[in-house]
């Protein structure tokens, strides 16, 4: 199992919210040297400081394990279900127009 890829996505989060690893410490209550051990792979987080650092940079767990889950199309659902949260619904609609298209071209591609 590919653990360190925990450590790769909370770097991804983490930058995505433009956050240093100092901020991020701070919102967990960690301590700058753990989430960057955490980050390089060095280290697992307990079930509980793991919670801390999903609640601080505000992602759920599957979006963060979504490289060691079996159903990982279910993750990837939930990251971009959220990732469209708050977006105008015409935006969502033009979103989704397009991600039929891609499914459409997808099955005519395998049979």
């Amino acid at each position: 199992m590919e653990l360190e890829s925990i450590g790769k996505n909370i770097r991804k989060f983490r930058l995505m919210r433009n956050l240093r690893q100092e901020d991020l410490a701070e919102k967990a209550g960690l301590s700058i040297n753990y989430v960057g051990a955490l980050e390089r792979g060095q280290k697992i987080p307990s079930l509980e400081t793991f919670i801390l650092i999903l609640n601080a940079l505000e992602v759920s767990s599957d979006m963060v394990l979504s490289n060691l889950l079996v159903k990982k199309h279910q993750a990837d659902a939930s990251r971009l279900m959220d990732r469209m949260q708050g977006l105008p619904a015409h935006d969502v609609d033009r979103i989704l127009a397009v991600v039929d298209v891609l499914i459409r071209y997808s099955s005519m591609d395998q049979g």
